[in-house]
Order: structure tokens, then sequence, then C-alpha cells
């Protein structure tokens, strides 16, 4: 029986530079994805213009370069990817899988009856004027196995909800993109970090509606600040320092529970990437939701 080829990818959205957290999410990928022999890709998700910060993904790029995560083939931009998405929309109009929601259906409303929407415009047949376009949830996925942390059982609401596939604001839904870019890069496992497990059962229920296959899923830990709080731009969490990346490196590795890489500082960035792989045993991985580091502090 032949086996599928691996292909795993990084896939990180402009709105600043890589920090610490960023770093965890690009080795796990890139260790688990060239332990099995595999591709690693990077794509840049440039679909949120209000979002992006100017020259931050060229940064990005080199930020990865600078730590030796060097991946496979050309970078896919999700700003170039927009007639893929229009075809994915088309198609679940063509099947009668999605329908227009008008601002009636605002967040405070859905808040208001629970948190989760209600359907309120499927069977209204509303125009695309000043609406969003939702799915048509006939797929729900109410859990799912990740390899790191086994069966994973979703919020039974979240599960069934008629989610935003095509944003009222004209851009396309985070939800659509990455399933549509996944399928068509051949992705095989994401492992990516555990603050997206969530999104994860309304991705799948999107394969399954498209009819794709599934990719695997390896859902990460997340380093936590010196307050508790995840490491993340929003939280102004420092960039990666630009010296010399083996500590960086070596700190992350302990981070994911690796083994030690004795005598590293003789080792030269290559070396040590090299050793990283030949180590790399994901089942060491804590399988903790977060995990506090000091290392938001680290100096550039």
């Amino acid at each position: 029986m032949t086996v599928p080829h691996y292909i795993g990818r990084f896939a990180p959205s402009p709105s600043g530079e890589l920090h610490f957290g960023s770093l965890i999410a690009a080795l796990g990928s890139y260790l688990q994805a060239r332990a099995s022999l595999g591709q690693w890709l990077v794509r840049i998700e440039d679909i949120d213009p209000p979002r992006e910060v100017p020259g931050a993904a060229n940064t990005i790029l080199r930020q990865l370069e600078h730590y030796g995560l060097h991946w496979d083939g050309e970078v896919m931009w999700q700003s170039r990817r927009h007639e893929a998405y229009r075809e994915a929309l088309s198609w679940l109009r063509k099947q009668d899988l999605s329908y227009y929601c008008t601002c009636t259906c605002t967040r405070s409303r859905i808040q208001q009856i629970g948190g989760f929407y209600d359907g309120h415009c499927r069977k209204l047949n509303l125009g695309p004027d000043n609406a969003a376009m939702r799915l048509v949830q006939q797929r729900p996925v109410l859990s799912f196995k990740d390899r790191l942390r086994g069966e994973l059982v979703a919020d039974e609401q979240l599960a069934r909800e008629d989610f935003i596939i095509h944003r009222r604001d004209g851009l396309f839904a985070y939800n659509l993109a990455v399933v549509v870019d996944d399928h068509d890069q051949g992705v095989t496992e994401i492992v990516r970090g555990a603050d997206l497990i969530e999104p994860t059962v309304r991705q799948i229920s999107l394969y399954q509606q498209f009819g794709w296959p599934v990719p695997q899923y390896v859902h990460l830990p997340l380093a936590l600040n010196e307050q508790g709080n995840k490491l993340s731009k929003q939280n102004h969490a420092p960039a990666l320092p630009d010296g010399d990346p083996r500590p960086v490196l070596i700190a992350a590795l302990a981070f994911l529970n690796q083994p030690e890489i004795v005598g590293w500082q003789d080792r030269n960035l290559a070396s040590l990437l090299s050793e990283a792989v030949n180590n790399w045993t994901l089942s060491l991985v804590p399988t903790n939701t977060s995990v506090n580091t000091s290392f938001s502090n680290a100096p550039h």
C-alpha cells in the first residue's frame, strides 16, 4: 500500500512580527514535517487587511529564515487566492448549502440568545445586499481526534451552528479560506496552537461538505506570559530576538519537552535543527492547553 506523502504547513497572519508563541507553532509543525520525511509549506494569511501591519509579512519570512526554518516551494499568499474562494462559495450556493444573513443578526443579538446563531435567516431567501453568507450546517462535527490530545469533544451548539463563510464587509471568512487553501496545497496534517481547537470542528465540517479528505490535526500548547496571558500580538508579546537564534530554539524545544541537545553551544544552526528533527517525539509534547514561560521578556 502506498503511504501518502506528508505535507505540513505554517500559516501566520501578518498582523505583527513572530514572537516566542509563534515560534512554538512554527517549530512544532516544521519538526513534525521533517521527522515525517515530508514537505513543510508556508502560507501568509493576509486575508484581513484591517488587521495587517505593513511590512509584517516580509518580516515574518525573514524571521523564519533567520531561525533556520526553511520552507519548501513558493510561499502561498491568501490575498492572491480570491478566485479560489469565490469558486468555493459559488459551489456551496449551487448546492443550496449557504444563505445570506443580514445585519439584523448582530453580535449583540446573538449574545442575547446564548452566543450561538439560531438560523434566523436560513429560510428568508435574502439577497446579498449588506449581508454575510452562512453555511447550511448539514455535517456537524461533534468530536475529532487530535494526534497529541486524543478525542476532543466539541460544544454541540458550536458544532451545529450555521457559521459565516463570507463576511458582510466583503472579506472571505477564515474558516472557508483555510480549508480551501489546505486542500489545494494537499496538506495532510495541520500542526498549530491550541487556541485553534474550537474552529477545527467547523473546518472539518467544511471538508465534509465539499467531499474533500480531512487532514489530521495536532494542537500544541500555548505559551503564556508572566501574567498568565497567551503570548500574542494583541498582548504585545515581544518579537523574536534577531541575534543568535540557537538559545531561543533550545528554549522552544524545552517548552515542547523534547530531548535535551547536549553541547548545542558548539553546534551550528543547521546541525542543531537536524538533531532536533532526529529527536522529535510528538508524544512528549505537553498536553495541557497552556504552559507558562518566562521567555516573553527575552532581550532583542
